[in-house]
């Protein structure tokens, strides 16, 4: 269970037998071997925890066996995920599409486009345990039209397998992950969060941060965000939302406010290292305990949705986050940390 951001540890507790959240932990570096021979150092990933309350409530399960956690995240992870996604700068501030695939009549009337409508198809075999997604963008068009499924790019990811394209993967069985993936340019990182609703299992938000790495300095370059609804069981983008999509364009939306997010907050956490080998990749998030974190609000990037992110150097350490303010005073984080040893 989680503890608001505010109140005493007693006295909150009962209160909050039914949520879920994700927040920092520190553990002594690890270090992890890329596949194209650079090196970084991922003390922790995504954290989660579920109380007993929490299951009943929420569906998810927590007191699965080791062995059967991985089918449960595939079951919660997989299927036809729609919705809308944008991309930020480093100040939240949203970023305009091209102008080449905005509609003419936007055009026109001097209408700014900022998100593309997307689908991501999404298929994780229990027994296996690997995993296949797509990024999918759709043109933007004016009202329902006809060609409002005509796909502008397809984005393909693989997880485990002969055709594993991850770094690191740390999986929960509620279907929330953070994964870390090496780009073509050998200096960039891309770390992805994909957090679920703890009130609503199909909702969900991915937040990517684009980091660029001199040396041992890791420096933001921008962030995506996609804000998805589960649609039905995995079709491999078949299903295609249109103007049956239950959200809606968000980027140009007001951003979370600042005091809504610093302060003290208290909850639960799980935690995943990965060692030297390499081997290690995919690793299960396991409880580890309960903390305390400090946030400041002046310290973070604001975004729609009431959703932030962070990059900050603390204590040697090079810590990423992201977070979601699902209710007032409850909040889901993901945080990744890097030791200054860690080099790519």
């Amino acid at each position: 269970f989680s503890l608001p951001k505010h109140g005493n540890l007693a006295v909150n507790h009962q209160q909050l037998h039914s949520r879920v959240n994700f927040h920092s932990f520190s553990d002594p570096p690890y270090v992890h071997q890329c596949r194209n021979g650079g090196k970084f150092t991922p003390s922790c990933l995504a954290k989660t925890v579920v109380s007993d309350v929490g299951v009943q409530n929420s569906d998810f399960t927590t007191d699965a066996a080791a062995d059967d956690t991985w089918s449960e995240f595939a079951k919660n992870v997989s299927g036809e995920w729609d919705g809308f996604g944008a991309d930020f700068t480093i100040e939240g501030k949203p970023i305009e599409l091209p102008e080449s695939v905005v509609p003419e009549a936007y055009r026109e009337w001097e209408v700014k486009v900022y998100d593309w409508q997307t689908q991501c198809p999404t298929l994780a075999e229990p027994v296996e345990n690997t995993m296949t997604y797509k990024t999918i963008k759709l043109l933007p068009t004016v009202g329902c039209e006809a060609d409002a499924a005509t796909r502008y790019s397809i984005e393909e990811k693989n997880i485990g397998g002969v055709d594993n394209e991850v770094s690191a993967f740390a999986y929960h069985s509620s279907g929330c992950y953070t994964a870390i993936w090496s780009v073509a340019d050998k200096n960039l990182l891309e770390l992805e969060h994909c957090l679920i609703n703890p009130r609503d299992k199909e909702s969900r938000a991915r937040i990517i941060q684009v980091v660029r790495v001199d040396g041992t300095k890791f420096v933001l370059q921008n962030v995506r965000v996609f804000c998805e609804q589960w649609y039905g069981p995995f079709r491999n983008g078949d299903q295609l939302g249109g103007c049956a999509i239950r959200d809606s364009a968000f980027a140009s939306t007001a951003a979370t406010n600042a005091s809504d997010v610093g302060g003290v907050w208290k909850g639960s956490n799980a935690a995943a290292s990965f060692d030297s080998s390499g081997d290690n990749f995919l690793e299960e998030l396991k409880a580890n305990g309960v903390m305390k974190s400090i946030r400041d609000g002046s310290n973070l990037i604001l975004l729609p949705k009431q959703l932030w992110c962070s990059l900050m150097d603390s204590g040697g350490e090079t810590c990423i986050e992201v977070g979601w303010l699902y209710d007032q005073g409850y909040a889901i984080t993901s945080r990744c940390c890097f030791s200054r040893e860690g080099k790519l």
